[in-house]
């Protein structure tokens, strides 16, 4: 590796990992029901994505997506994504794919997950992320183009459209 990219590089390690605590944090789970009242958290469903953002400091994304859940169910989602951090750039995702755990009914994907990362990336680049929403987690992955480059926590909202 280059010995002037390291520092960078180390810079970014270290403030990923100072965030991990913070993306890993259960959210408050409010009012749900018990697991007993639901059933067991055996439903698999996915998230079919594309989002476009930018960051100066503040980071701010929106995009559309699908959840389909393996018993057939499926809901139209509207996906935005706001935090700050030392982050700068502008990019797109088309194609997102994401994998949810930990679900019930598919009103559980609905809500704020934690988020938190470090990234690089210019022209086309690839991002994977693990998300969290109380029990519920959010594996994305997705291909994209532009240029972006920092350290950032924040929140990925997934709505019904």
């Amino acid at each position: 590796m280059n010995t002037k990219k390291l520092p960078l590089v180390t810079a970014i390690l270290l403030a990923a990992t100072a965030m991990a605590g913070y993306a890993f944090t259960p959210a408050p789970t409010g009012g749900q029901s018990s697991v007993a009242e639901r059933g067991a958290p055996d439903l698999d469903c996915k998230l079919t994505f594309s989002l476009t953002g930018w960051s100066l400091l503040y980071k701010h994304a929106d995009g559309v997506g699908r959840v389909t859940c393996e018993n057939g169910q499926s809901m139209p989602v509207k996906i935005s994504v706001r935090g700050g951090g030392l982050t700068a750039g502008k990019w797109h995702v088309d194609n997102g794919k994401g994998k949810f755990t930990d679900v019930h009914t598919i009103r559980d994907v609905l809500g704020h997950y934690a988020q938190g990362g470090a990234h690089a990336g210019v022209v086309k680049s690839a991002e994977a992320q693990v998300l969290t929403k109380g029990t519920v987690s959010l594996a994305l992955a997705g291909h994209g183009e532009g240029i972006d480059l920092g350290v950032d926590v924040g929140a990925f909202t997934i709505s019904r459209r």
